[in-house]
């Protein structure tokens, strides 16, 4: 295949992708004709419609969405394998973009982030937080973090950190006028913080396990969300009862400001792992990333 073929080839991701021949050339740094005139020259070579054009729009034919879910995967190894050359210089260098939740990003994360980037100045971090199961391969995410069994089974996946506990809390005000329940059973009794999940929108259930004997309960109460700050604030606000991570309100727990219950039903269950697919070939900075990540207790 002849440069001119690549370049092609790249201008037509370029414009699926983004919709639009105007953002295609603005991305690539050429003009409007020369992307135009690339597309035009490709659908030429192969002799078949990749692209419907109007004035207002446009979109990909069958042969265009089968053409970019074939080249996609191969085009991101060849950016990969360039990356992997480039790291190969004194210092390591290139961008290194994660997708996390919030308070594995503050807890986990960050404090390794900080040292990295000081020992390491040729390197970036696009760090993204989202409450959801981000698709680390369709939104191009170098890795992702999560807990150990939220990852699915296709991907390497390193531990980063201790085991985890949850923790059901609530204000010394909404316990004084609530009893302390004994059991999970006594929660429909209770008033609890929802917590929103983002992928596929359901509510998470509460749950829960001794000796063997696991349940789960889906809760009643003033207020649904979807991030662990927020539940925390409607806990110590005596709003409802929360179930959250242990060593987020830990110190709210020691203080006095909430007060623990059911912990002999919440056992500890995976910690934080970073994750990332098998087939990609990485650079050296994000050997370095993963080494530093990597948990050593």
């Amino acid at each position: 295949m002849r440069h001119g073929d690549f370049s092609e080839l790249a201008a037509f991701i370029a414009v699926a992708e983004a919709g639009s021949f105007t953002r295609a050339a603005a991305k690539l740094g050429l003009s409007q004709s020369a992307v135009s005139y690339s597309v035009r020259m490709l659908e030429q070579k192969l002799g078949v419609r990749l692209i419907s054009r109007t004035t207002r729009s446009l979109s990909l034919t069958d042969a265009g969405q089968r053409m970019l879910r074939n080249l996609r995967p191969a085009f991101d190894h060849i950016e990969s394998e360039i990356a992997a050359v480039t790291a190969l210089r004194d210092k390591p260098a290139g961008r290194i973009r994660v997708t996390t939740f919030r308070y594995a990003a503050t807890s986990v994360l960050w404090p390794v982030v900080t040292k990295f980037l000081a020992e390491y100045p040729d390197i970036e971090m696009e760090i993204i937080l989202d409450e959801g199961l981000t698709d680390i391969v369709a939104d191009r995410f170098d890795a992702g973090i999560r807990v150990g069994e939220q990852v699915q089974k296709d991907m390497v996946a390193v531990r980063i950190g201790p085991d985890l506990r949850m923790a059901v809390v609530g204000s010394p005000s909404y316990f004084a006028n609530h009893n302390i329940p004994q059991t999970p059973r006594e929660l429909g009794e209770h008033r609890g913080v929802s917590y929103r999940q983002m992928t596929g929108g359901g509510l998470y259930a509460w749950e829960f396990d001794r000796d063997g004997e696991e349940l789960q309960v889906r809760m009643n109460g003033p207020l649904i969300l979807n991030d662990g700050l927020m539940l925390e604030a409607a806990a110590l606000d005596g709003l409802a009862l929360a179930y959250t991570f242990e060593d987020q309100v830990s110190k709210h727990i020691a203080d006095g400001r909430l007060i623990r219950v059911l912990e002999e039903w919440c056992p500890p269950f995976p910690g934080y792992h970073l994750y990332y697919p098998s087939r990609r070939q990485h650079t050296a900075a994000f050997a370095l990333f993963v080494e530093a990540l990597r948990f050593k207790g």
